[in-house]
């Protein structure tokens, strides 16, 4: 799925008034940043859209909205929605189906070899349960590392500042459980 949120940005940012200028204050997203996602020039980190969609007053999903087909309870393989982003270096596949009323979210994230969410960890309300199926993976968690092997799984209060790392040589494919919904 090709990502162009540019123009769902420009325009929720325009409805509040704001400028990039006070945007960026409030989410802590550069302004030249928040000018080339505007202009479709760049993917923004995961943390930089939720950063965004905070200061707008919505969540990620906005960015990504698409009209439901009909209530759907299954999702068939090679049906679910799959972002990317970071230029190809993290995949999203969303396991949950695409209601504006649902109180979870459920994915299975892949990060590629060496990549890291963002630089600096987030904290957020709800509560977060990850499972590692292939790989190995870091979770920076309220400033110590915590170390998952394939079979491990963790569970924290997402307010704790947080972000998942992967520091070796083969990708990493984990499931997660998010309340509230983060996209």
């Amino acid at each position: 799925m090709e990502i162009l949120i540019g123009g769902k940005l420009r325009q929720l940012r325009t409805e509040k008034k704001l400028s990039i200028a006070e945007l960026s204050k409030l989410s802590d997203v550069s302004t030249g940043l928040i000018s080339q996602i505007e202009r479709d020039l760049v993917v923004p980190s995961v943390t930089s859209l939720w950063r965004l969609a905070q200061a707008l007053d919505t969540n990620i999903n906005y960015f990504f909205h698409e009209e439901p087909q009909e209530e759907q309870m299954i999702i068939r393989k090679g049906e679910h929605r799959t972002i990317v982003m970071h230029n190809d270096s993290s995949f999203y596949k969303l396991l949950h189906p695409n209601k504006d009323n649902r109180m979870l979210d459920m994915m299975v994230i892949t990060l590629k070899s060496g990549y890291t969410y963002d630089k600096k960890p987030i904290g957020h309300d709800g509560e977060e349960c990850g499972y590692v199926l292939k790989g190995t993976l870091t979770v920076h968690l309220n400033g110590k590392d915590h170390i998952l092997h394939e079979g491990d799984s963790i569970y924290f209060d997402s307010s704790l500042p947080h972000k998942y790392i992967n520091n070796n040589e083969e990708d990493c494919i984990s499931i997660w459980a998010m309340t509230p919904k983060f996209f």
